[in-house]
C-alpha cells in the first residue's frame, strides 16, 4: 500500500489539464493551479497541460500536433491527449480535468494499468450549445467524456449538484465511485484591496454603486440576461463587465448588441474585454456593491467564492452547485430559475428570470448596509469552509482509495 504521509514523495500523481498558468481562462484552470500547489506538499506532482512551454520544472506543455493543423478543434484536442498520455509513463495515479484532458487519462489508464481519477467541472450533455461552437466536434467531446467517466476508477464532483448531474447524465456509473470535493479559494490572495488605482485606470467611479460581472462570454454564464436586467438598475449604478473570450461569433454579437443598446440609455457601462491580472480583478471585486453570477449552468462557480473572499455580496442563480457556495440571505441572494429539461439550462420564462435577477440586485443596491454585512459574512464563509489545503487532503483520500482497490 502506498504511504501518503507528506514525507512520502514516492507517490507520483500526473495532473492532466487543458489550462494551467499563465493560460487560464476558466474555473477548471483555477482549480488545477491551486490544487497542484497544495498537492505538492503531499506527493510527487507532475502537471501536463496544453499550450506554450512553462517555466516550472514539473510542468510539461503540449502544442497541437502539426499533422492536425486546420483540423476540427476537438480532433486537435484528442491529438494533444495522445501525446500527453505517452508522457504519463511512471505515474501511480493520473487525474484529468474536463473533457479536454479526459482522453489522456483514459488512454494512460489502459496503457500503463494505473488508476484514472476524473474531476468533473462541467458535463457535455448539459452544454448542448457547444454544438454551435464545435460542430461535429461536439459529438467527439461527448464521446470522450462519456468513455472516460464511465471507465474512471473515481469521479470527483465539485459540488453535490454536480454529483447529481453526473449520475443523471451517466447512469452506468456506480454512485459509490462519485465523490464530492468542492472547489476552493486562496483567501490570502483573494482578500479586500481598498486601493483605487485600478478603478481609476478602468474608468470606474468608487464613489458610485457598482454591479460587477466576471467571466467568459458563453451561453452557460448567462451574460445576456444580466444585460437585460441592467435596464432596470438605478441610473447612478455602474455596470462593470470583466468579460471576454466569447465561445462563438454568435454569442459575441448578441452581447455586443445588448451592450450597445444599454449604453444608449444609460451611462456607467464599463466593459473590459481583456483578461485582467488577478490583483486587478480583486480590486474591482472589493469595490463592487454587488457581484452578479447570472449563470444558467454552473457546477460550482469559483468566481462566487472569489467575490465572497473580497467581502462582496453576491447575487447568483440558484442552479447547479451555486447554492452550496452562496448562503441565501446571509452571503447574498439566490435568484430562482425554472429551467428547460433539454440540458441547455435555458429559463422557461426568460422575462421572469431577468425581472427576478434585477429585483435581487436592486434590493441590495437599495440597502448598502445589508450588502456590506453580506460581504463580511461571505469572507467568513470562504475562509472557514473552502481552503485549498483541506481540498488537497480530501483529493489525496480519493487517490488512496483507488490505489487500495
Amino acid at each position: 500500500m502506498a504511504d501518503f504521509s507528506p514525507a512520502a514523495s514516492g507517490v507520483r500523481v500526473d495532473l492532466l489539464t487543458r489550462e494551467y498558468p499563465p493560460e487560464v481562462y476558466g474555473g477548471a484552470g483555477v482549480h488545477v493551479e491551486y490544487l497542484a500547489r497544495e498537492l505538492r506538499r503531499l506527493a510527487d506532482v507532475r502537471v501536463r497541460c496544453f499550450g506554450a512551454p512553462r517555466e516550472e520544472s514539473d510542468v510539461t506543455a503540449y502544442a497541437d500536433p502539426p499533422g492536425l493543423a486546420g483540423a476540427n478543434p476537438a480532433l486537435r484536442t484528442m491529438g494533444v491527449d495522445l501525446e500527453m498520455a505517452a508522457g504519463c509513463a511512471g505515474a501511480d495515479v493520473v487525474h484529468s480535468h474536463t473533457w479536454y484532458a479526459n482522453l489522456a487519462g483514459h488512454v494512460a489508464k489502459l496503457l500503463y494499468g494505473v488508476p484514472h481519477v476524473v474531476t468533473t467541472h462541467s458535463l457535455e450533455p448539459l452544454r448542448p450549445w457547444k454544438a454551435e461552437q464545435l460542430g461535429g466536434g461536439y459529438a467527439l467531446s461527448s464521446w470522450v467524456e462519456r468513455t472516460a467517466i464511465e471507465a474512471a476508477d473515481a469521479v470527483i464532483a465539485v459540488s453535490e449538484g454536480m454529483r447529481r448531474d453526473v449520475l443523471a447524465a451517466y447512469p452506468a456509473v456506480d454512485p459509490a465511485r462519485v465523490r464530492v470535493v468542492h472547489n476552493g479559494i486562496d483567501t490570502g490572495q483573494y482578500a479586500p484591496d481598498r486601493g483605487t488605482d485600478v478603478l481609476a485606470r478602468l474608468g470606474i467611479d468608487p464613489g458610485k454603486p457598482s454591479v460587477v460581472y466576471v467571466g467568459r462570454i458563453t451561453r452557460q454564464k448567462g451574460l445576456p440576461y444580466l444585460l437585460r436586467a441592467a435596464r432596470s438598475f438605478p441610473a447612478d449604478t455602474q455596470l462593470v463587465l470583466l468579460a471576454g473570450a466569447p465561445d462563438t461569433p454568435e454569442i459575441a454579437a448578441e452581447v455586443e448588441a445588448l451592450a450597445t443598446q444599454l449604453r444608449a440609455t444609460r451611462e456607467g457601462v464599463v466593459w473590459v474585454q481583456a483578461m485582467l491580472p488577478k490583483d486587478e480583478v480583486i480590486q474591482v471585486l472589493t469595490h463592487a456593491t454587488v457581484f452578479v453570477c447570472p449563470s444558467v449552468y454552473e457546477p460550482m462557480g469559483i468566481v462566487n467564492l472569489e467575490a465572497m473572499a473580497c467581502e462582496t455580496a453576491v447575487v447568483a442563480t440558484a442552479t447547479g452547485g451555486i447554492p452550496e457556495v452562496v448562503e441565501d440571505g446571509v452571503t447574498g441572494l439566490l435568484v430562482p430559475i425554472d429551467q428547460a429539461s433539454d440540458g441547455s439550462g435555458t429559463p422557461n420564462d426568460p422575462d421572469r428570470f431577468v425581472a427576478d435577477l434585477a429585483g435581487a440586485v436592486n434590493d441590495l443596491l437599495a440597502d448598502p448596509a445589508r450588502a456590506d454585512e453580506m460581504g463580511r459574512a461571505g469572507r467568513r464563509r470562504a475562509v472557514e469552509h473552502f481552503s485549498w489545503a483541506s481540498i488537497a487532503e480530501r483529493t489525496m483520500d480519493v487517490y488512496r482509495s483507488v490505489l487500495e482497490d
